[in-house]
């Protein structure tokens, strides 16, 4: 059996799917990044991904988004918090409305040095290369063809998949290419990651498995004739609506429900407004929610992800590596 760890993108909401895995390790004492085969992550979904392919504890990943949220997004002094929101407002209008350099110091504090190649299992990362109007996924050397992904530093990889549009500005690489946020086509991998499986990995799709997890969603119907004072909404439905698209992708290939139980989604929906993405006030409720979904999924994920650990990853380019 093949399992599938994919993790969507939503900036400081990424504290739910972390406080999720977080409680399951916790509650089963077993490691996440030893029971999957392959892990997809797109944003905030990215970080948690590729730290927990480089053996990074849930719950050290959970205290990053805890203890590091509020100074990443300029929210860690309170009484300045009213002027800081409104220079945030007026500096989005022509640019990002952040600089990276506080995320970039703190994504270097928890993954150091550590490279793609360092992980432990197979990484699925959708960033965006909008110079080139191309996707672009970083992917750990998994097939013969992916000769060059692993060679990057995790933290850029990080930075890229997470930056998002409007919010942090584009990702300059070691080798020049500017990358942003794989949300603008891919905020749910989780269709992306079916397809890497089938097609690329040419897994037998009849004996593997996912677990999805999303940031929370909102219940949204768009007005019969919307207008531009509903472009807010728009987007989001505009968001679900990929999002859905890709679950229609996995569960197709996945052949769920139809003969039996392969894809399993947590993705809690909330009141509209409960939380955006740079609203460091919701984090602990984030976790909160996120560990009440696993206290609730626990013996369906232990039946279903937690049984023998997944086999070693030995990925394409391990003879270079001890070359080098």
């Amino acid at each position: 059996m093949r399992r599938i760890l994919s993790i969507d993108g939503g900036g400081l909401k990424g504290a739910l799917p972390a406080a999720f895995l977080a409680e399951i390790e916790e509650a089963t004492g077993k490691r996440i990044v030893e029971h999957f085969d392959l892990t997809a992550g797109t944003s905030t979904g990215g970080i948690i991904a590729i730290g927990l392919g480089l053996g990074i504890p849930a719950r050290t990943i959970l205290d990053f988004y805890v203890n590091e949220g509020p100074a990443v997004f300029r929210q860690d002094q309170p009484r300045r918090w009213a002027a800081e929101k409104i220079y945030r407002a007026a500096r989005r209008v022509r640019r990002a409305k952040y600089a990276p350099d506080r995320l970039k110091n703190a994504l270097s504090a928890i993954l150091g040095a550590a490279r793609i190649g360092d992980s432990a299992t197979r990484l699925l990362i959708p960033a965006y290369d909008s110079n080139r109007r191309a996707v672009h996924v970083i992917k750990t050397a998994h097939h013969p063809r992916f000769e060059r992904d692993w060679k990057l530093l995790a933290v850029d990889a990080a930075l890229a998949t997470a930056a998002a549009p409007t919010y942090l500005p584009q990702h300059m690489m070691e080798n020049f290419i500017g990358l942003i946020d794989g949300g603008v086509w891919a905020n749910n991998p989780c269709g992306l990651a079916a397809v890497e499986a089938a097609a690329v990995l040419n897994w037998n799709m009849a004996e593997t498995k996912m677990l999805s997890l999303g940031c929370t969603e909102t219940a949204l119907v768009l007005r019969k004739s919307s207008g531009l004072r509903d472009t807010a909404a728009i987007i989001e439905v505009m968001m679900q609506g990929q999002s859905f698209g890709a679950e229609g992708t996995a569960t197709l290939l996945l052949d769920h429900p139809h003969s039996r139980s392969a894809f399993f989604r947590i993705n809690p929906v909330m009141p509209e407004g409960f939380a955006a993405l740079d609203d460091a006030s919701k984090i602990r409720d984030l976790a909160g929610l996120g560990r009440g979904e696993a206290r609730t999924a626990l013996p369906t994920i232990r039946r279903e992800f937690l049984g023998a650990v997944a086999a070693p990853f030995t990925p394409c380019h391990s003879d270079r590596v001890a070359a080098e």
